[in-house]
């Protein structure tokens, strides 16, 4: 097969560039250019796609012998994920950039375009497998390796693309079998540290980001009860479940901590409370995409789901609708915000993915409006 190689500048990516020349295909690597600042430099082990990595990629290429080319998908990305994550916090949703960026970006933008250009398939450094099951269809399954599983971030992919992507290193035992076959292949990017939390705030304050470009917007924080406790710069700035920087005037009468529990962007407000009211059962997300096509529609099934990149899974009742997908918890979880991603699991394998648009009361006040789901 023709083969598009995207490399990262990172050892995972260039360890899957170099299993993909292994297997007989025909490879080539492409650096995506993300920053619009051609003056942007890694911050020790954050962000990504900077200059370094760049060069690091080109180093990696030379070293496979393999073409290598720089594709600049700024403009698609700042107008995709970007533009998505200022939108989703000003709506006072809690969005997951790195799930944005594979759906936009990297099975989109870059395999769109590898598509058109005639290559078969895009090969990334990604933590997940991909198996044929017993009907012939391809599924995409957790990586043997749970602790780098990125099956999470990948469920918005879609079935389609999945059948044009390969992931080389969803078989490996752990991150450090990955390090030592870098090292062993004279790989200079064995040692580099991995990349982590959002590639386009690279200095690791979101806060500061947010208040440039949305700007200043003071307002109250509120309790549940309604009385003013605090006041904010931008309700945008602040997520479901968050402790710290909340800034308030006065303890909660019993001196408990109190939590983020809503955002409320139209009345510019921040709710807060006791932790306990944090904790869900029920959830609604929206914008399903799903890979299961034998699974059932309108009927309750148990299965699995994750919520957090980092997640643990969780035991649940799922109801896939022709619009949405609802989910009943067996036990419940704290911190649950819309704009999430919700990924469901029949074991290691992703059924389904979908945005948490719903949580709690919210929740439960649209399962009231549909057919009932399995009792708790």
């Amino acid at each position: 097969m023709r083969v598009l190689a995207a490399l990262s500048g990172g050892v995972d990516s260039a360890v899957a560039a170099a299993r993909a020349v292994d297997a007989g295909h025909e490879v080539v690597g492409v650096h995506m250019a993300l920053s619009r600042s051609r003056a942007q430099h890694r911050t020790g082990s954050r962000g990504c796609c900077s200059i370094e990595d760049a060069s690091d990629a080109r180093r990696a290429a030379d070293l496979l012998g393999i073409p290598y080319y720089v594709w600049d998908l700024s403009e698609e990305f700042e107008d995709t994920v970007v533009a998505d994550f200022l939108s989703e916090y000003e709506a006072g949703r809690t969005p997951n950039p790195c799930v944005r960026c594979n759906e936009h970006i990297k099975f989109a933008a870059l395999a769109d375009r590898g598509m058109a250009l005639g290559f078969d398939a895009v090969a990334t450094g990604h933590y997940a497998r991909i198996v044929t099951g017993t009907s012939g269809d391809l599924e995409l399954h957790r990586a043997v390796d749970e602790a780098k599983d990125q099956s999470y971030v990948l469920g918005v992919m879609g079935p389609e693309r999945l059948a044009r992507s390969l992931f080389p290193l969803g078989d490996v035992a752990s991150k450090d079998e990955v390090r030592a076959e870098a090292e062993r292949r004279g790989l200079g990017v064995s040692a580099k540290p991995d990349s982590y939390d959002i590639c386009f705030v690279a200095d690791g304050d979101t806060k500061g980001f947010l208040r440039d470009r949305l700007g200043s917007r003071p307002g109250e924080v509120v309790d549940a009860d309604g009385q003013v406790v605090g006041e904010h710069d931008g309700a945008y700035a602040y997520t479901v479940g968050q402790r710290r920087g909340l800034g308030l005037n006065r303890p909660a009468p019993d001196g408990r901590p109190r939590y983020v529990l809503e955002v409320d962007p139209a009345a510019n407000k921040v709710v807060v409370g006791a932790s306990e009211l944090l904790s869900v059962h029920d959830i609604v997300a929206d914008d399903v995409v799903w890979f299961a096509s034998g699974s059932p529609v309108g009927q309750a099934f148990g299965a699995q789901v994750q919520l957090r990149a980092h997640g643990q899974l969780v035991a649940a009742s799922v109801v896939r609708t022709d619009d949405d997908v609802r989910v009943t918890l067996a036990e419940p979880m704290r911190g649950i915000a819309p704009g999430q991603s919700l990924v469901v699991y029949g074991g290691t394998r992703v059924l389904g993915q979908a945005t948490i648009s719903a949580a709690g009361r919210a929740a439960r006040e649209q399962f009231s409006e549909q057919a009932p789901v399995a009792a708790r």
